[in-house]
């Protein structure tokens, strides 16, 4: 398989792309903004369907959880959030953001 064809595959916005032709309601949750140590940089995406299920990745997995959650209270909203994780805040350490950074994730629905 071509390099091209494998990165489509991969691609977030490829798989909420088909995830919606396939009538599915899908929320795209990216990583907007990040200080000292974040895991993932600016412009990461995980995207997640009306079900939980999710592809992609805004935090190499220590707080994908609690987006995930986020998302699917967006998907029923239809209102988007801007979602702050960091070491200084009680919540990254239930979550397990302990990497001494911060980030912030917008979630918004599409379609």
């Amino acid at each position: 398989m071509e390099q091209t064809v494998l990165d489509e595959i991969r691609d977030p916005l490829a798989i909420a792309e088909g995830w919606m032709e396939d009538g599915r309601t899908v929320v795209i949750a990216t990583v907007v903004e990040t200080w000292g140590s974040a895991p993932r940089p600016v412009g990461s995406h995980l995207v997640i369907d009306g079900e939980g299920n999710f592809h992609g990745s805004v935090s190499g997995g220590c707080v994908e959880g609690a987006v995930v959650t986020e998302a699917l209270d967006v998907i029923d909203s239809g209102k988007a959030k801007m979602l702050e994780f960091g070491v200084a805040d009680e919540t990254a350490w239930q979550v397990g953001l302990s990497c001494g950074g911060r980030i912030k994730v917008y979630v918004e629905r599409l379609g």
